[in-house]
């Protein structure tokens, strides 16, 4: 698939870049573009022969993603607008239960929709100028994107629910100091900072980090019982090459190498 609104690359260390590609639009998400998002992660991502990681960023240094498209927002009903945030629900979930780890590297305003696609990454590097919010409340709506449920479980109800109702913005400072940003770094370095962290990412157990990924997520899941998959995850890490290769190579004070099987 061509995608219009999004730019991606893999580099030589299977390091995938994501860039959300309207910047005149401060890289505002609109149904075209959250369907390739959800495409990307989908369909193309899996396909990316080597890749070890995402990085989820926007073009520009203004916005990372600056929130929805409202304009488009004025002709919704009941009906149009559920069917826009189940969309959404189905791309940022694809984020969130890829099988390999993404970052998100905010290089400015991530507002709404934006602090969303933020939030479904696994880990969150902010640019020293980057903006958190949720000021949907502002346009007499609420987050439809997972916005309700996401920043709840990164930061805790309280300070969720004062951030989603009021619609203030914080700052990456505050946003660290929450918990909803892993690391705060100058402008500009934010995807050089996701790349080390990939990199570090990229010498463990890929099976292993896939199991984790999955096991953490299913935490939130009312649904599952994460401890139960916990143990029949550990089993299944038991029986891989990788196992073996890992535990062998702690044992003999060698560096592993893992194959992914």
């Amino acid at each position: 698939m061509e995608y219009k609104n999004l730019l991606y690359d893999i580099d030589e260390n299977g390091i995938g870049t994501l860039t959300i590609n309207r910047p005149k639009a401060y890289n505002a998400i609109n149904a075209e573009t959250m369907g390739e998002i959800g495409h990307f992660f989908k369909k193309t991502a899996p396909k990316l022969e080597g890749l070890c990681g995402v990085i989820v960023t926007g073009a520009g240094d203004k916005a990372f993603v600056a929130g929805a498209d409202i304009k488009a927002f004025l002709s919704l009903d009941n009906k149009k607008a559920q069917k826009l945030s189940k969309q959404g629900h189905v791309a940022y979930d694809a984020i969130e239960n890829f099988d390999k780890p993404v970052i998100a590297a905010v290089n400015g305003f991530a507002l709404g929709g934006g602090c969303e696609l933020a939030m479904a990454c696994h880990i969150r590097i902010a640019g020293e100028k980057a903006k958190f919010g949720q000021p949907e409340v502002n346009l007499g709506i609420i987050p439809g994107y997972g916005g309700s449920q996401r920043l709840v479980q990164l930061i805790g109800k309280g300070k969720a629910m004062e951030l989603l109702l009021t619609g203030d913005m914080i700052g990456a400072e505050e946003a660290h100091k929450l918990g909803l940003a892993n690391h705060v770094v100058p402008a500009g370095e934010e995807v050089a900072k996701a790349k080390e962290i990939l990199l570090k990412i990229a010498t463990k157990g890929p099976i292993a980090i896939a199991k984790t990924i999955e096991a953490v997520n299913m935490f939130f899941n009312k649904r599952k019982n994460g401890f139960k998959y916990e143990t029949e995850a550990f089993g299944a890490c038991a029986d891989t090459k990788d196992f073996k290769e890992g535990a062998s190579a702690f044992i003999e004070k060698r560096k592993a190498n893992f194959t992914g099987k």
